[in-house]
């Protein structure tokens, strides 16, 4: 399969080095130094663009990729206000598009997890939820995009929380995720219910990027010749 990188720092190197590992090419190498190159002629020789940028970026990259009818997979957070206008360019365009907060395996099965343990918990309102997450300082978004997905799960099956914050705070309905920035966190991400009895905590911690790499490559491998927007569940079939 033929890939186009669109960003190429630490993530687009780690997807680069699975790409090749599992038999494919990349055909292009999109960055702040080569965005001459982002064409809709260089595109065509992809089968599918794995867009990992940052929350300034993402956008303009996404809807020249729609507009260019490539099939998209894209791992950058931040930008979210605007997913049902990528969507809505790419049904118009007949295309393929993959968002994900976090395209690691683990964290997938983990989001599962977060669900079914939220439905469980909603029956014991003594029990207070809290979200943590840890990154790199070179993170530029807060929460991260996988924290927020991890509360808008709990949200929807937590009916007592009614939407989530990103401080500390004393109003029952609401859901505090907190961010912290610390070297050389990969990602940690933590839901924990707490009563006057016991606690109960799920965690997910990321050793190194690779897992979000293999799964940014696998949602590639899976969208290749397809039409549609789909999501990691339907990579994973979970």
């Amino acid at each position: 399969m033929n890939i186009a990188l669109i960003g190429y720092g630490k993530m687009g190197k780690a997807i680069e080095e699975i790409a090749l590992q599992r038999g494919h090419h990349i055909v292009s190498k999109i960055d702040i130094d080569t965005i001459d190159q982002f064409t809709k002629e260089n595109l065509s020789k992809a089968d599918v663009a794995i867009e990992f940028t940052g929350p300034h970026s993402a956008y303009e990259n996404l809807k020249k990729l729609m507009q260019f009818g490539t099939a998209t997979v894209c791992g950058s957070t931040g930008w979210l206000e605007k997913l049902d206008e990528i969507q809505n360019d790419c049904k118009q365009k007949n295309g393929a598009f993959i968002y994900a907060s976090n395209f690691s395996v683990g964290v997938n099965i983990f989001f599962e997890i977060n669900k079914r343990l939220a439905t469980l918990m909603n029956a014991h309102d003594d029990y207070e939820v809290q979200l943590t997450e840890i990154h790199h300082t070179a993170k530029k978004d807060a929460p991260s995009g996988t924290a927020i997905s991890l509360a808008e799960q709990v949200l929807e099956n937590l009916p007592r929380k009614t939407n989530w914050v990103n401080h500390i705070s004393d109003i029952p309905g609401e859901l505090e995720i907190l961010s912290e920035r610390i070297d050389p966190a990969a990602g940690t991400h933590k839901v924990k219910y707490s009563s006057a009895v016991d606690d109960i905590e799920i965690i997910h911690t990321a050793h190194t990027r690779k897992g979000f790499a293999l799964g940014a490559v696998l949602a590639a491998e899976f969208l290749k010749g397809k039409k549609g927007i789909y999501g990691m569940k339907d990579v994973l079939n979970l």
